[in-house]
């Protein structure tokens, strides 16, 4: 009898074992969650950007924001500061801008597999959206992805993304509408980077809060390159929490994007 709870003690030994050992080897060798972006993901993107300056885009421009009237100098005259186009000889950026192929939307939440943590990221670049500028201003800003085309490291989490979390099939889209002009203060030289505040409707999950991030935007010729992240608590949108199984989350999580647009 004894030798029998010794095989039975051995056999839950070797199954806590393994079951930790898997855990730590998914959390910290298999998962692979990919970097925040960074400075070389701007130029990468701005650098394929302007090799196709003069195509087609495939982005719509948004019709339905509407911000406070700024008024718009004609584009002979628009004001630019010692940082702007008069001092690069580059035209002025007045007019429409849509967002170019290639851009990203992103989710990231950190996550725990039996006490490994790790985070959890997936990425979508079915995005469509437009900005207005009017001298060093945005007045008009959206854009739209399609949630069922987010994809990470993982099948399985993609799946419970699509279904349980996000219900995709009801909630097919996932919106950000500027609701009041973005002031860079300069338009940036090529090369140059300006800082700004936006504010603006997030709809996710079919939930529309009122949200406020801070956006970089950056300069390459004819390209705008404008980057930023929005903190989302999932019980304001009424998200389930993504914990599944021996996989728990946190209850918050980040929308990072990084979207070019060119002229259109």
């Amino acid at each position: 009898m004894k030798r029998h709870w010794k095989k039975i003690a051995i056999g839950i030994g070797a199954l806590v074992v393994l079951v930790v050992g898997g855990s730590f080897i998914y959390a910290k060798v298999i998962n692979k969650a990919d970097p925040e972006f960074g400075q070389s993901d701007v130029d990468a993107k701005l650098d394929a950007a302007t090799t196709t300056i003069g195509s087609s885009s495939t982005a719509t421009v948004g019709t339905s924001t509407t911000v406070a009237p700024v008024a718009s100098t004609p584009a002979a005259t628009a004001p630019q500061s010692s940082a702007g186009s008069s001092a690069t000889g580059l035209t002025s950026v007045d007019g429409t801008w849509n967002i170019k192929e290639g851009s990203e939307v992103g989710y990231r939440v950190k996550e725990s597999i039996n006490g490994f943590d790790t985070t959890a990221n997936g990425r979508s670049q079915s995005i469509t959206g437009s900005m207005v500028a009017a001298g060093t201003t945005i007045t008009q800003g959206q854009f739209t992805v399609d949630m069922a085309t987010f994809r990470s490291d993982e099948g399985g989490r993609d799946e419970q993304f699509k279904d349980r979390v996000m219900d995709v099939a009801k909630y097919p889209t996932s919106t950000f509408v500027l609701t009041a002009p973005i002031d860079f203060g300069a338009v940036p030289a090529d090369g140059g980077t300006v800082n700004a505040t936006a504010t603006g409707d997030l709809t996710l999950h079919g939930t529309t809060k009122q949200v406020t991030v801070e956006v970089t935007a950056q300069r390459n010729s004819d390209a705008f390159e404008v980057s930023g992240s929005i903190p989302v608590t999932f019980a304001d949108y009424d998200i389930p929490n993504p914990s599944f199984g021996a996989v728990t989350t946190e209850d918050n999580g980040e929308i990072e994007f990084l979207l070019t647009f060119a002229r259109a």
